[in-house]
C-alpha cells in the first residue's frame, strides 16, 4: 500500500525537488521506488535551466503586449499559455498569472495577502496536496524554468525553504500511508438513521468502501488525546494486525469501545446513546 501511494506522487516529487534528496526522504520505507524518478526534472540532460526573477515573471501575466502567460508553484515556472482563457485577463484563474501563489492553491485565499509563495505554517497534508498540483501542471503544461527567490537561489539551487517543504511533503506522505493502513485495519461502518427507528450501524464485507474477506463487528474508535469517535468494523477472530494477540482479531486493541446494549459479537448495533 505504501509503495502504491509513493508511485502516485512519484512524478510530482520529481518535479519538486530535482536530484537533491534530503536525508529525511531516505528514512521513508519504500522511498527507493520514488528515488528512481527524482532526476527527471522536465529538462533533457545537458539543457540549461532557465532562471527567472520576480520582475521577469510578472511580465508573463497574459495582458495585451505581454510575452505570454506563466505561473509558478514552489518556484517551478510553467507556461500556461494554452489555457489562456482560464489564466488570461478575465479568466477564472487569472490571479495566478505572472506570480508564484503557492499558498493560495491550498488555502483558497485569492486575496493579495493569500496569493503568495510562502507556505510556512501549512500542514504536511496541505504541502502534499501541492505536489499533486505540481503533477497536474507538469502533465498538462510546459515546465520552462525556476523562479529565483524563496525556493531557488540565483544559480538555480534549492534553498533551505525548499528543503523544509521536502521534509513536510515526506511527512505528509507517511501520514497518508498510515491513514490508509488504519482504514484497512478499521474500515468505517455502514450507518443509517430515521426519525421512527433511530440510528443503526453495521458491518459488511465492503463497508466504508473497503473490500475484504471478513465482516467484523461495530466498535467506537476514539482518537488518542481527543474526545472524537467514529464507528469502525473490527475483525473479531484470527490473529490481530499486530500479530501479538490471537483468535480475537483486533477486539483487544486500545481506543476501542463497545456500543451500549449491543451484543459483543453482533454485526449490527442499534444506537441508544
Amino acid at each position: 500500500m505504501i509503495r502504491h501511494l509513493l508511485a502516485v506522487v512519484c512524478l510530482a516529487v520529481a518535479v519538486l525537488i530535482g536530484p537533491e534528496i534530503g536525508y529525511v526522504l531516505d528514512l521513508i520505507p519504500g522511498w527507493d521506488t520514488v528515488k528512481s524518478c527524482i532526476t527527471n526534472t522536465g529538462h533533457a540532460a545537458g539543457d540549461t535551466i532557465r532562471l527567472l526573477d520576480l520582475q521577469e515573471l510578472s511580465q508573463y501575466n497574459g495582458q495585451q503586449g505581454s510575452p505570454g502567460v506563466y505561473l509558478s508553484i514552489l518556484g517551478q515556472v510553467f507556461d500556461v499559455g494554452k489555457g489562456h482563457k482560464h489564466y488570461g485577463p478575465g479568466g477564472s484563474y487569472h490571479f495566478f498569472a505572472g506570480r508564484d501563489a503557492s499558498r493560495a492553491f491550498v488555502t483558497g485565499d485569492f486575496t493579495e495577502a493569500g496569493l503568495v509563495d510562502d507556505v510556512s505554517g501549512l500542514s504536511p497534508a496541505q504541502i502534499l496536496s501541492l505536489s499533486e498540483w505540481l503533477s497536474f501542471y507538469n502533465k498538462d503544461y510546459i515546465l520552462v524554468g525556476r523562479l529565483v527567490g524563496r525556493y531557488y537561489s540565483e544559480t538555480g539551487e534549492p534553498t533551505e525553504a525548499l528543503k523544509q517543504v521536502e521534509s513536510a511533503m515526506a511527512e505528509g506522505l507517511e501520514l497518508r500511508a498510515q491513514a490508509e493502513a488504519d482504514k484497512q485495519r478499521f474500515p468505517p461502518c455502514n450507518s443509517e438513521w430515521s426519525s421512527g427507528k433511530g440510528g443503526r450501524v453495521w458491518c459488511s464485507t465492503q463497508s466504508g468502501g473497503v473490500q475484504r474477506d471478513w465482516v467484523g463487528v461495530p466498535r467506537k474508535l476514539f482518537t488518542p488525546g481527543s474526545s472524537s469517535q467514529r464507528c469502525v468494523c473490527v475483525q473479531s477472530s484470527g490473529p490481530s494486525s499486530s500479530q501479538q494477540l490471537r483468535d480475537r482479531g483486533d477486539l483487544d486493541s486500545p481506543n476501542l469501545q463497545e456500543y451500549q446494549d449491543c451484543p459483543s459479537l453482533a454485526e449490527s448495533c442499534l444506537l441508544t446513546d
